[in-house]
């Protein structure tokens, strides 16, 4: 009796929660790179955009974080591809070529998914954008999270320690925004990026108590957007074991400074090799 009305209680929930947070992706022109769309409900191997706002408001600003997720369920693995946000490209819809982490601020999740599509020739079949705020709360709505620090530092006041770390939400933004002491620079910052993803998708697949479905599915509410709709995010759990085997890999390139301000640019070997792989992995 208790688990039906759990899961009662869920479902209404949900519902009510994606269709605040559903937002359909508008293109200015259809996607060259998946004429048919893939079906989650067939298990087709799909490809998400995570998008991470470096405001508190869930609509504006510039992206902190970009990270393409290609997930296969008959392997079943994730490959997840960090995107610096200082690398260079063509800003599509915008005619210019400028940060990629521009490209939201200058037409939101619509125009960034053109231009990562763009910029690695694959397909982007979901989007997830969430601000600072969401971020912050849904990782305090799982009782934090657990990661491995490569190394110690100090950061927006707190202290990071080598090992087996445990991160409020907070803590976690602190730990993933530090990238100037790091040695590895930004590509160190898009690994602990990664880190903190893969320790929270662990987290949020235990079964919680109703009272933590309610504030994850408000915190999500107040902070997420998405193209994903009820029915895509209830088949999505076949896609589950995918979890259990991630490969993590991120964008290499050159600083440089062009008319004083700082760019990664990202040769065409390298870019070919990163969209290889991914084509591959979606079987494209």
């Amino acid at each position: 009796m208790c688990i039906a009305v759990f899961l009662f209680y869920s479902y209404g929930t949900l519902t009510k929660t994606t269709d605040d947070i559903y937002r359909p992706i508008e293109r200015t022109h259809p996607s060259v790179h998946r004429p048919e769309p893939a079906l989650v409900e067939e298990h087709d191997p799909i490809s998400f955009l995570l998008l991470g706002l470096d405001s508190e408001d869930e609509t504006l600003g510039r992206t902190d974080t970009l990270i393409v997720a290609t997930v296969n369920q008959t392997t079943p693995s994730i490959q997840m591809l960090s995107i610096p946000r200082d690398t260079r490209t063509e800003i599509i819809g915008h005619n210019t070529i400028d940060k990629i982490n521009h490209a939201h601020a200058f037409g939101g999740a619509d125009m960034t998914v053109e231009t990562v599509e763009s910029l690695l020739d694959i397909p982007i079949d979901y989007v997830v954008t969430i601000n600072m705020q969401g971020f912050t709360d849904l990782i305090d709505a799982v009782d934090g999270i657990t990661v491995t620090n490569s190394f110690s530092f100090e950061y927006g006041g707190f202290e990071f320690l080598e090992g087996p770390t445990e991160l409020s939400g907070e803590e976690a933004l602190a730990y993933v925004r530090m990238r100037y002491e790091d040695p590895l620079g930004d590509s160190g910052r898009n690994i602990r990026q990664r880190q903190v993803i893969e320790s929270f998708l662990k987290e949020i697949v235990q079964f919680p108590s109703i009272s933590k479905i309610n504030e994850i599915f408000t915190t999500v509410r107040d902070n997420v957007e998405t193209n994903l709709t009820l029915s895509e995010m209830i088949d999505l759990f076949a896609y589950e074991p995918s979890r259990h085997h991630i490969e993590q890999h991120t964008l290499q390139g050159t600083g440089t400074y062009k008319d004083g301000i700082y760019y990664l640019l990202v040769s065409d070997e390298e870019l070919e090799k990163q969209s290889n792989k991914l084509k591959k992995h979606l079987e494209l």
